[in-house]
């Protein structure tokens, strides 16, 4: 747990896209860090603005691990060479750890899903991966209760 608490709190120097619907609707089991293959117009895109991780998944296809659905806009500037701003993207993992992550999806009935993505210190971008569960409806509402009850707390606190 300290090890998965030290990647999703490391240092980053510059945070592009944070998934915050990710926490409500999975529990989040493990974290790996991964980099991701990019065209040039998207990463001019990407530190123009914001993409959207909101609706994207990671899949096993053809030996390699894709990020699926991530909305990278095109680039303004961009002339026939731009990007399609949907199209799946290859993570770059060791084999060991994608062997380890589609054995966890294919028997456990996990998903993939992308948490943050940033640019490290030596500005590539990454991403941070989450093998993660589905919670139910009633998982939901006690993690809203949970984050109310926090509230309340710090609210508490600075009177």
């Amino acid at each position: 747990m300290a090890k998965k608490e030290a990647i999703y709190e490391k240092n980053i120097s510059s945070l592009i896209a944070n998934n915050s619907r990710a926490h409500f609707e999975y529990f989040i089991e493990d974290i790996y860090e991964a980099g991701i293959v990019l065209k040039g117009t998207e990463v001019k895109s990407l530190r123009k603005n914001k993409p959207s991780l909101i609706e994207s998944h990671a899949g096993y296809d053809e030996g390699a691990i894709f990020l699926y659905n991530l909305h990278i806009s095109e680039y303004e500037q961009g002339n026939r060479n731009n990007h399609y701003p949907r199209r799946p993207r290859k993570l770059l993992l060791h084999k060991n750890e994608i062997k380890k992550l589609i054995g966890v999806v294919q028997r456990k009935g996990m998903t993939l899903v992308p948490l943050k993505m940033y640019f490290n210190s030596r500005n590539i971008v990454k991403v941070l991966i989450g093998v993660a569960r589905g919670k139910k409806l009633h998982d939901k509402r006690q993690t809203i209760k949970e984050r109310d009850l926090r509230r309340e707390q710090s609210r508490e606190t600075l009177k």
